[in-house]
């Protein structure tokens, strides 16, 4: 018996099937939800939250050390979603830790929205979250927020180990994830250093027997100085939040890097030496995010580096440079190919 199409069926008929934007966001954020439904919850909560900073941005004029009241908010509000929605990818992978992988959702979750909220309310306030103990209530907001954190590195540290026992279909993939979050731990363990009070502070603290301020983004110089446009990491002196971010970001870019290794490859590379371009990848990202620490602490700015640092800037690729021709197999072939071109 003879079919008959009506005409929007036959016009339809061999095309792909294209699903709108909005259609992709509702069935990704439908899939977030179905994971882990708390850090569903905090992403949505944070994308919520920087509408909110925005109009904060246009609407209130008050400026808190040398920058508008409501961008660190605001910065803080993507960096938490960004990181939440990443966080729930990556724990999907793990299996058989039902339970345990539900009590690191709720926990981290829990940590980010305090800390958002914190951050929030002192922005409301017109005052500084971080290092301000100028007031016993600044004092217990600054306390809250670093007791926060730490159990969120924690956690992440109890997802670490558990992507490391995890066997993974591909390992190029499971390098990745692993690399990427033990890397992020060490930049996120990076603002613990933040918290020392400076030679300034500590002088101050001498001459008057208060301290208001206890720690510090720069180094050598005060915070709230010329920085970076938006970042605002300082141009005149050591910043710390450079390495921090580079650091966390590790989470983003090391399953990247995992997934062009994947994707491009050529056929004759062996999964040995896949995984060995992403271990590299890894050693090398993290020489980064250390020597941007590195710096930092020297006083220096992330725009002026000195001739020490360019050195080791240069040592750091030449090592990964020579790691990834070793795991391409090329490296008892480069002298030849050197002595053949003279």
């Amino acid at each position: 018996m003879m079919m008959i199409q009506s005409a929007g069926a036959r016009r339809s008929a061999g095309r792909p099937d294209r699903t709108s934007p909005m259609a992709s966001i509702r069935k990704a954020l439908v899939a977030a939800w179905e994971r882990n439904p708390p850090l569903a919850v905090v992403g949505v909560g944070m994308v919520l939250a920087l509408a909110a900073t925005l109009v904060g941005l246009v609407l209130d004029p008050r400026v808190i050390t040398g920058a508008p009241a409501w961008l660190k908010p605001a910065k803080f509000a993507i960096s938490i979603a960004v990181y939440s929605f990443t966080l729930i990818w990556l724990l999907s992978f793990i299996r058989g830790h039902r339970r345990l992988v539900a009590g690191i959702g709720w926990g981290v979750a829990a940590g980010f929205a305090l800390e958002m909220t914190l951050i929030a309310l002192q922005a409301a306030r017109g005052t500084t979250s971080h290092f301000n103990v100028a007031t016993p209530f600044d004092a217990a907001v600054f306390g809250t927020m670093g007791a926060a954190i730490v159990v969120v590195w924690l956690l992440n540290a109890g997802a670490a180990v558990l992507l490391l026992r995890q066997r993974f279909v591909d390992p190029v993939v499971g390098w990745g994830l692993r690399l990427g979050l033990m890397i992020a731990l060490v930049g996120m363990a990076l603002a613990f250093l933040m918290t020392r009070e400076t030679p300034a502070q500590e002088a101050a603290a001498a001459a008057t027997g208060a301290m208001p301020i206890a720690g510090a983004h720069a180094v050598g110089v005060p915070d709230g100085g010329p920085g970076l446009p938006i970042v605002g990491w300082s141009t005149i002196g050591g910043d710390l939040r450079a390495a921090h971010f580079v650091g966390l970001h590790a989470l983003q870019a090391l399953p990247l890097v995992a997934w062009l290794v994947g994707r491009f490859a050529p056929d004759w590379l062996s999964m040995r030496r896949r995984v060995a371009l992403v271990q590299i990848a890894g050693v090398g990202y993290l020489g980064f995010t250390l020597l941007l620490a590195w710096q930092a602490l020297r006083g220096q700015s992330l725009i002026a580096p000195d001739g020490l640092t360019l050195a080791a800037v240069g040592a750091l690729l030449a090592l990964v440079a020579a790691g990834a021709l070793a795991a391409l197999g090329r490296v008892d072939r480069l002298p030849r190919r050197l002595f053949a071109a003279r």
